[in-house]
């Protein structure tokens, strides 16, 4: 991982972005947004997944209405997304709202942008320039050669002359494409040549699996560079799922604290004593709802599976239609094999409970005993231990000499 890039930080209601601040997750509604309970319904759902900030449509005046009612109750700050009417983000202002978007291709007339950045100056209120590949000025297009990346960094550069025109800074940027390539090289020239936080996203990414591999590739690839400061996975499904993609990418970069499960697995193999594919989808199952912060591991054999996961807070491997249960490495209990999910579960609760150390000091007696014993009957069956890094050394050494 790349030391992050430093840029100027904003507000966004009480959630900064840029500078130091942790890297945040949005996503955005898909319901009407003058349905105001069901649009609340959604944002709640979208915080309790993760999303730090939620952006809502404004595309009529029935929408800036309810956004007047939905923003006092929603828990997380809300950015209105702008389109073609100026007066609509006007409106939005009007409403309450943390922070607008605003499509560079869509709003095209200097002085309608210069009003919107006046008024968000004088409430406080940052601004996203919002370029996309599949909006931009036909002038700028045809000066490029299309969507390319010089081509996105200089809409952005556009809008923040016309921001520059009335003093107006409080800006975030992002320079969308579905093109993954293109996406990357365009945020890359951004980061070289502006120092505003960044909005990460591959648009149009469509449903998973493909939309999570092209976001992931994107957002992924820049993130690791340093660059990006708050992310939106722009999937054609749920939105939640969104907000779930990015936090869990998030932990998974060490960019932010684990708040949930993160479950690992082996691929399994002809060496695995258990349906490794099955125990896993129903641990997750168990596990996922409780909110657990742990690194828990179902692994397919007791041969290589503790040794490959000793850094995990949790695991269990199977053996000879039993389920070895270890906490950071050490077989603490051995459990039958149908009970195994449900002994995963138990212990993680008591983890949280009592803690690690308690744990471990609670292990059943002759657990460990138990556990190598039926390892070393599995190794005379299935082979050399694939993490018996001192005995390969030396066969190599006899072999070499």
């Amino acid at each position: 991982m790349h030391e992050r890039r430093k840029t100027r930080q904003i507000q966004v209601g009480p959630v900064a972005v840029g500078g130091d601040a942790p890297v945040s997750v949005q996503s955005m509604t898909t319901t009407k947004t003058a349905d105001v309970e069901g649009t609340l319904a959604q944002i709640y759902a979208l915080a309790g997944a993760g999303a730090d900030i939620v952006r809502c449509t404004c595309n009529e005046e029935e929408a800036a209405e309810g956004l007047a009612q939905i923003v006092p109750r929603s828990p997380v700050p809300l950015v209105a997304d702008i389109h073609f009417q100026y007066k609509l983000a006007l409106a939005a202002i009007e409403a309450g709202v943390q922070a607008l978007r605003l499509n560079p291709g869509n709003i095209r007339k200097p002085e309608q942008i210069r009003t919107v950045a006046r008024e968000a100056k004088d409430r406080s209120l940052p601004i996203r320039i919002g370029v996309n590949a599949g909006s931009l000025d036909p002038d700028i297009a045809e000066r490029h050669g299309g969507a390319t990346p010089e081509a996105l960094v200089a809409s952005a550069q556009r809008e923040l002359a016309y921001f520059a025109d009335v003093d107006f800074e409080d800006v975030k940027i992002s320079v969308k494409a579905s093109n993954v390539p293109v996406m990357i090289d365009a945020y890359r020239l951004l980061s070289e040549t502006v120092d505003y936080p960044l909005h990460l996203g591959v648009t149009e990414a469509g449903p998973p699996p493909a939309g999570l591999v092209k976001s992931t590739a994107g957002i992924g690839t820049l993130l690791a560079e340093g660059i990006g400061d708050t992310i939106r996975f722009s999937l054609t499904a749920d939105p939640v799922e969104e907000a779930r993609a990015g936090r869990q990418l998030l932990e998974a970069l060490g960019l932010r604290e684990r708040k949930g499960l993160d479950l690992i697995a082996c691929p399994s193999c002809g060496r695995a004593e258990v349906d490794v594919i099955r125990v896993a989808k129903d641990a997750q199952a168990a596990l996922e709802d409780r909110k657990i912060p742990l690194q828990v591991a179902v692994m397919g054999c007791v041969v290589n599976g503790p040794g490959e996961a000793r850094d995990a807070d949790l695991g269990i491997a199977a053996g000879r239609g039993k389920g070895h249960l270890f906490v950071k490495g050490k077989v603490v209990r051995v459990v039958p094999e149908a009970e195994m999910v449900d002994a995963l579960v138990a212990e993680a609760e008591r983890i949280m409970e009592e803690g690690v150390e308690a744990v471990l000091a609670s292990a059943d007696a002759g657990a460990e005993a138990e556990a190598e014993a039926t390892r070393d009957e599995l190794l005379q069956i299935q082979g050399t231990d694939a993490n018996d890094d001192a005995g390969k050394i030396e066969r190599i050494r006899e072999v070499a000499e």
